[in-house]
C-alpha cells in the first residue's frame, strides 16, 4: 500500500493521532484515566514504547491539590504554602459551622447579673437552645434567653476596650459564636406562666398560683419569699409571664407592668437555656423542673 505522506515528512506518531482521537472524543477514553496514561496506552497499541518520564523534582503546585504518594518531595516553601493553606481552609470551615450552629442550633450567653442566683451565678456562661421555641414548644419552668421588651434594662456605658481592634476581634468572634455573647441587650429569667395563664400572689401560704394551682418553687434562691409584691395577671396570647430565681433581687415581670402588663412577647424570646459549661467546676444540664408544674391544669 502506497503512502500518502509528502517526501521527506517524517512518519507521524500514531499514538498521538489516537489521542488526537481520544481528545475529540472523550468517550473513547476511560474515566479516570490521565492524559498521560491514555496516550502511553495509545502508543502501545501503535507499537511504540511509552514516553520516558522525566526524573528529578517535577512541577508541583501545592495549593492546588493534596499531594498524592507519587508527587515529588516538597520543598520547604512547597511545604509552607500547603500548610497556610490547609489552616485557612480548617478556620473558614469552622466559622462557617460555628455561625451556621449560633445562628440555628445554639448560643453561649454570659450571665451578668445575680437576679438567677442560686441556679446561676454572676459570670456563668450557658448554652441556649434556638430550637425552643421554633421546632419544640415553651415550656413552664424552662429557663429562657429574651431580648430587652422596651425599658427592662438600665442604659449602661459600655466599657472601653483596650483598643479599637481588640473591640473588632471581640465583635467578630461573638457574631460567630466563638465568644459567650454580651447581655447588652438580652436578659434571662424562668418562664412561669405561658399564654392564657391566669397567674397569681400569693396564696394564704405565699406561694404563686398559676391557674388557681399554688406551685412549690425549689429553684427559688433559700431565703427568698416567692414574691414580695402582691399581683395578678392574665398572660395575653403569644406572650409569657417570667421571675428570676432570686425574688428578692430580680427585675422582672412583676416590675414592669406599663407595658404588656409586664409580659414578654414570645418573638423577643431566643431561646432556652439548657446547659452551664462555665466554670468548668460548675458545669451542668439545666433541667425543666417539670414535676412543679404537673398539677396546673392548662387555660
Amino acid at each position: 500500500m502506497s503512502s500518502h505522506r509528502a517526501p521527506g515528512r517524517p512518519d507521524p506518531d500514531e499514538g498521538e493521532e489516537a489521542w488526537r482521537r481520544a481528545r475529540r472524543t472523550p468517550a473513547s477514553r476511560p474515566r479516570g484515566m490521565s492524559r498521560r496514561d491514555a496516550l502511553d496506552a495509545e502508543r502501545v497499541r501503535a507499537g511504540k514504547p511509552p514516553r520516558p518520564k522525566k526524573s528529578g523534582p517535577g512541577k508541583f503546585r501545592p495549593l492546588a491539590h493534596r499531594p498524592k504518594p507519587e508527587d515529588p518531595p516538597l520543598t520547604p516553601v512547597q511545604a509552607a504554602g500547603f500548610l497556610v493553606r490547609e489552616v485557612f481552609l480548617v478556620l473558614l470551615i469552622a466559622l462557617g459551622l460555628s455561625l451556621l450552629i449560633k445562628t440555628y442550633l445554639m448560643q453561649a450567653f454570659f450571665i451578668p447579673s445575680s437576679s438567677m442566683e442560686n441556679t446561676l451565678q454572676v459570670g456563668d456562661r450557658v448554652l441556649v437552645s434556638k430550637m425552643t421555641p421554633g421546632p419544640f414548644t415553651l415550656n413552664r419552668g424552662d429557663i429562657v434567653v429574651f431580648q430587652d421588651p422596651g425599658g427592662w434594662l438600665p442604659a449602661s456605658e459600655k466599657a472601653p476596650a483596650s483598643s479599637p481592634t481588640v473591640e473588632r476581634v471581640h465583635s467578630a468572634l461573638m457574631f460567630v459564636g466563638l465568644m459567650p455573647s454580651d447581655a447588652d441587650n438580652h436578659l434571662i429569667k424562668r418562664l412561669i406562666g405561658l399564654p392564657g395563664d391566669k397567674v397569681v400572689c400569693c396564696d394564704k401560704q405565699g406561694r404563686v398560683t398559676v391557674n388557681g394551682t399554688p406551685i412549690g418553687e425549689p429553684y427559688v434562691k433559700t431565703g427568698s419569699a416567692p414574691s414580695e409584691d402582691e399581683f395578678t395577671v392574665t398572660v395575653p396570647a403569644d406572650h409569657v409571664w417570667v421571675m428570676g430565681d432570686n425574688r428578692g433581687d430580680s427585675a422582672d415581670s412583676r416590675y414592669h407592668r406599663d407595658n404588656a402588663d409586664g409580659t414578654v412577647p414570645i418573638d423577643n424570646v431566643v431561646g432556652v437555656a439548657f446547659a452551664r459549661v462555665w466554670p468548668l467546676k460548675r458545669m451542668s444540664p439545666l433541667t425543666n423542673p417539670s414535676d412543679v408544674f404537673d398539677a396546673v391544669d392548662s387555660s
